[in-house]
């Protein structure tokens, strides 16, 4: 069967209500949909000249099951749009846990040939096939819209096989779920306690500190100071738990400001822990008793010194701040 391929119309949103938001802030919505796990997966295909071509992807999902069905999107803007608009056939091929290696290969712009030195396979029309990921879904092209900025890809499944009983790559909030599941485990077993948090706390934040100071943009800044205005806000509202959510979200925006995305994992990694902690003090009725106001000037300081791109006074200022949390009782909250 030929594939369809055809252009469908958006509806265009309705008027905004009296009262309603306006300004549609692009980071956040970013963010809140990061809060849905997803699988991972690299979609391959042929070029036009034959050549294995393929790509890293999260939006994979089933649409229907007479006929079998399948979506995912890509970005007009990607270098590889018009591979997949001219193809006829592509497999989407489900990575398993331990292939974080290879997420990162196929979603790298810096590789201009993703499959050297990779071993693979032939499946439905020649496309090829990842090796020992999880499950495979050899697909024909059945129709493909325009939808804002990216292109949904439907797919008709042709063939389909489970290649090997180990979990999934998960993806969540930037980071693989597998990381965090085994932050998790040793949280609950009690592995990990405020000297081990505080110490890594401490090699991280001054790194990406570092790393803002010369690669953060206005935008950032702009996060960051909004960050702590929220923050007073909390404080006045008497809310707590947001005010202690907020406090995390500060470093985790310096981390964002980085523009790296091994620190943004390292980050995230530390984010879990540190949220974990909030929970559990939340259960209690406790959260307030990880505010330290003499914290909130050196959040400022902080913001100042990355505005000046002034590594050292940065550096110093978070040393201040992680010497602060270093001077809470045994036993007792660490600050955030």
């Amino acid at each position: 069967m030929p594939p369809h391929k055809t252009t469908s119309s958006v509806r265009p949103q309705q008027a905004a209500r009296s009262g309603a938001i306006t300004e549609f802030d692009s980071k956040q919505y970013r963010y809140a949909l990061g809060c849905f796990p997803t699988g991972v997966a690299i979609i391959t295909a042929l070029d036009g000249q034959g050549r294995a071509c393929g790509l890293t992807c999260n939006s994979f999902s089933s649409v229907s099951l007479d006929p079998p069905l399948v979506l995912w999107s890509l970005r007009k803007q990607s270098s590889s749009i018009q591979i997949f608009r001219d193809t006829d056939a592509f497999a989407i091929n489900v990575l398993a846990g331990d292939q974080g290696a290879l997420s990162g290969r196929f979603a790298s712009s810096a590789i201009a040939d993703k499959f050297e030195g990779i071993t693979y396979e032939s499946g439905y029309a020649g496309v090829p096939l990842i090796s020992d990921c999880v499950a495979r879904f050899h697909c024909s092209m059945y129709q493909y819209h325009d939808a804002g900025d990216h292109i949904i890809f439907i797919g008709q499944v042709r063939q389909f096989e489970r290649v090997r009983e180990d979990d999934p790559l998960v993806f969540c909030k930037g980071a693989y779920m597998m990381v965090t599941q085994s932050l998790r485990e040793l949280a609950a077993k009690g592995s990990i306690g405020p000297a081990k948090l505080l110490e890594a706390r401490r090699l991280v934040y001054i790194g990406m500190v570092g790393l803002a100071c010369s690669n953060a943009e206005s935008a950032d800044f702009e996060a960051l100071e909004h960050t702590l205005h929220d923050m007073q806000g909390q404080i006045d509202a008497g809310d707590m738990l947001q005010r202690a959510r907020l406090a995390i979200r500060f470093f985790d925006q310096i981390a964002a400001a980085a523009h790296n995305e091994v620190i943004a994992v390292v980050a995230q990694s530390l984010t879990t822990l540190l949220q974990l902690s909030v929970n559990e003090y939340h259960k209690t009725d406790q959260v307030g008793a990880l505010y330290r106001p003499e914290l909130d000037p050196l959040r400022w300081e902080i913001l100042a010194a990355l505005k000046s791109r002034n590594r050292t006074a940065v550096e110093h200022a978070v040393s201040h701040y992680l010497e602060y949390v270093s001077q809470a009782k045994l036993n007792a909250p660490l600050p955030v």
